[in-house]
């Protein structure tokens, strides 16, 4: 008698097509095509997760950029002053701090320019 996978492929292919939901057309119901897609999209997760830090990390340099101009200082000035100032605080807290609480980033920005005077 022939031997089919039969229960253990109709798995494999359920599995597959469980992951490929909401693809559009052939990407979504065909079986080769359904492989070859989700190879791709698990290379592109793959890459984008590492991208998405450094783009969250551009945007809060950029917005570290623009509040420390409004107090008279470069983005370099300012991270330069906060290491000498043994201030150990992340650029993200940083610019969370520049939009959502403006004393207290004053407070740091004046701390570093001590730091820089000194």
């Amino acid at each position: 008698m022939r031997a089919t996978k039969g229960a253990a492929r109709r798995q494999s292919k359920k599995r597959l097509f469980k992951r490929a939901k909401g693809y559009v057309g052939g990407r979504g119901t065909l079986t080769r095509s359904v492989k070859e897609t989700l190879l791709r999209s698990g290379a592109y997760a793959f890459r984008d997760r590492r991208v998405r830090k450094r783009d969250f990390r551009r945007l809060w340099i950029t917005r570290l950029n623009a509040a420390t101009r409004m107090h008279g200082l470069r983005y370099s000035e300012f991270i330069h002053g906060l290491k000498k100032a043994g201030i150990e605080l992340d650029r993200k807290t940083l610019s969370e701090m520049a939009i959502h609480d403006e004393a207290s980033f004053k407070a740091v920005v004046d701390k570093v320019k001590e730091a820089l005077a000194a």
